[in-house]
């Protein structure tokens, strides 16, 4: 099993004229979450598309600093290479709509020939889906398709997905903010889990402070794209030293 840690060292990010992220620095490591916390606008979503690439995909957008997956320097390597390593998660479900339950989460492994015959698949498969919390729901109806799904259970399906690869770096952009309230428990049981028996270092961006200090080893607060606070769950929720983030905890901004 390869560890692997995420370093972000003066960071910014300009999308055409606007100064999204500004000097941005923090540390990501194996086996823990990390939960990116802030008021909308803060900049949260550009800093994890950093991170796995997808900032590319923005017109305008123009990236300086310092991003590193172990060894990998992110912003010169082939954003493919970076990807084979990191797996994402949206705000949105986004299950492929015309492959079944099966299908959707069979694809990467596939791809990427992690199974050598059908009974390793399945496996795979299996394992996916228990750790999405989301197995005992379909397992007799892996022939469905995601559109016979609610929406948490959509929601679990894209993260089983993502696990399957097993990716080493896990990121997610607020997952549980459109979905009910059991489905929020099961994927945040699941970030834990995976983060824990699987040793990967997971990044989870929330605006919801209860959600940080459930799930998180340690919160990066932004505000205004910039960093204002950063460390320990335990110790930044229960004795902030920034008097913005005593207002963000209490609601107040």
């Amino acid at each position: 099993m390869k560890l692997m840690d995420v370093r972000v060292s003066g960071l910014n990010v300009w999308i055409e004229d606007k100064h999204i992220l500004k000097g941005i620095s923090f540390k990501a490591q194996p086996g823990t979450v990390t939960a990116i916390m802030g008021p909308s606008g803060s900049g949260k979503s550009t800093l994890i598309r950093v991170i796995n690439r997808l900032i590319d995909l923005i017109p305008g957008a123009r990236v300086e600093g310092e991003v590193w997956i172990n060894n990998m320097n992110v912003l010169k390597e082939d954003p493919y290479n970076i990807r084979k390593y990191t797996g994402m998660v949206f705000q949105e479900p986004n299950p492929f709509p015309h492959m079944t339950i099966y299908e959707n989460v069979a694809i990467g492994p596939k791809l990427h020939g992690l199974a050598k015959n059908k009974k390793e698949l399945d496996e795979i498969v299996e394992w996916a889906l228990k750790m999405a919390h989301l197995w005992d729901e379909v397992k007799d109806r892996l022939d469905d398709y995601p559109h016979q799904l609610s929406g948490g259970q959509r929601q679990r399906l894209s993260l089983a997905r993502a696990l399957a690869l097993k990716p080493r770096v896990l990121l997610l952009d607020e997952p549980t903010a459109n979905i009910d309230p059991v489905s929020t428990v099961k994927i945040e049981q699941s970030i834990v889990e995976y983060a824990k028996e699987e040793m990967a270092t997971v990044i989870i961006v929330t605006h919801t402070p209860q959600q940080a200090a459930r799930i998180s080893d340690q919160i990066l607060f932004l505000y205004e794209g910039r960093v204002i606070e950063y460390g320990p769950t335990k110790e930044l929720v229960l004795r902030p030293r920034h008097e913005l983030t005593k207002k963000f905890l209490g609601g107040e901004v």
